[in-house]
């Protein structure tokens, strides 16, 4: 077990270790991305002097794009404003210049809001975390117990009516389905708000009236959140109990006189997890990244609707900033899942 343990630990330095370059490529591939995409903060300047708006929106026609490119600055305030932006040195200068205050956490200054970075994600992140470790809990605490029934009971009038709630729910992407919610129960029916995160003057309401206001905030972009993680999951748990259950290990246990619950719930359950663990980690990435489309449809001020509006923008700093963050959660989960899946599988090994 000690053993075990240590090589454990090796392993997940070893991991932790190698996420530096890994996150060195990533960082370096969008930094230089962003150099090379139009309607940058000069150019979005140059629209506005045009009269032709932000880049990003509707203003930016092609007629007020070539309006906005015969536009001349002077030699000597272009020089100055790229001086500010700092694109007055080559991108190797500025993407070290980029790494050095990213190792001490700084993500920089937004051209938009004009603060801190890591201030702007700060405020978005909790309410990401909110929605995703919700219907992350929920999919979870759903979709393995009806996983399991399906297996068992496969064929059968239940399975056959979930499968039909659940290839529909894999199908249809989690922000259309917020459009269809949004029409039905918040335009006709007026159950559900339009859009946010709470009431007007929740600050006043009382701590009851707080948690219905949240949850009444709350029901629908979960449902669209959930939607597909939990069509997926619960597909991946009948599928793999099901073959597990068809096993030879399973009929041996049987025939040696093993009782059927003891065989399914004893062995093939637990080389069922397997899969599940393997995506756990990825699963949390994922969602505590918040959902770009979905919170631009139902207008929750989390991280997607933050990187959504920073790339209409082009406000470089904070897609950095977005990208670092997804890219360490990600590595970070696919360690997470490793884990699980040594935690659920005794046979796995981690070599010195």
């Amino acid at each position: 077990m000690a053993t075990r343990a240590h090589a454990l630990r090796n392993y997940s330095l070893r991991r932790l270790m190698l996420m530096l370059p890994t996150l060195l490529g990533v960082t370096f591939f969008v930094f230089l991305l962003c150099q090379f995409v139009p309607g940058g903060p000069i150019d979005q300047m140059k629209m506005r002097i045009a009269g032709a708006g932000d880049f990003g929106e509707a203003g930016g026609s092609a007629r007020s794009g070539q309006r906005a490119s015969s536009l001349d600055i002077p030699e000597d305030n272009l020089l100055a404003l790229k001086k500010y932006y700092g694109f007055d040195k080559p991108i190797l200068t500025r993407y070290g210049a980029y790494l050095i205050k990213l190792a001490s956490f700084d993500l920089g200054d937004s051209f938009r809001y004009t603060m801190p970075v890591e201030t702007l994600i700060a405020s978005r992140f909790p309410v990401s975390i909110y929605f995703g470790l919700i219907a992350f809990l929920l999919t979870y605490l759903v979709c393995i117990p009806l996983g399991i029934v399906k297996a068992l009971k496969h064929k059968t009038r239940l399975d056959n009516a979930t499968s039909i709630l659940i290839f529909l729910g894999y199908s249809i992407p989690g922000y259309a389905l917020g459009a269809v919610l949004l029409a039905l129960f918040a335009v006709q029916r007026d159950w559900f708000p339009l859009a946010g995160f709470e009431s007007l003057g929740f600050d006043e309401l009382s701590f009851f009236d707080k948690v219905m206001d949240r949850l009444y905030h709350t029901a629908l972009p979960v449902i669209c959140y959930a939607i597909h993680l939990f069509a997926f999951m619960t597909i991946l748990t009948k599928n793999s109990l099901m073959e597990n259950m068809s096993a030879d290990y399973v009929k041996t246990a049987l025939a040696k006189g093993v009782t059927w619950p003891r065989a399914v719930f004893g062995h093939a359950l637990r080389n069922s997890l397997i899969p599940i663990a393997t995506s756990f980690g990825n699963n949390i990435s994922l969602i505590l990244t918040g959902s770009l489309l979905i919170e631009r449809v139902f207008g929750i001020p989390g991280m997607g609707l933050l990187f959504f509006e920073a790339i209409t923008a082009r406000d470089y700093p904070i897609v950095m900033g977005y990208i670092f963050v997804s890219a360490t959660l990600m590595l970070v989960g696919n360690l997470l899942s490793d884990l699980c899946v040594a935690g659920v599988d005794p046979r796995v090994r981690f070599g010195e």
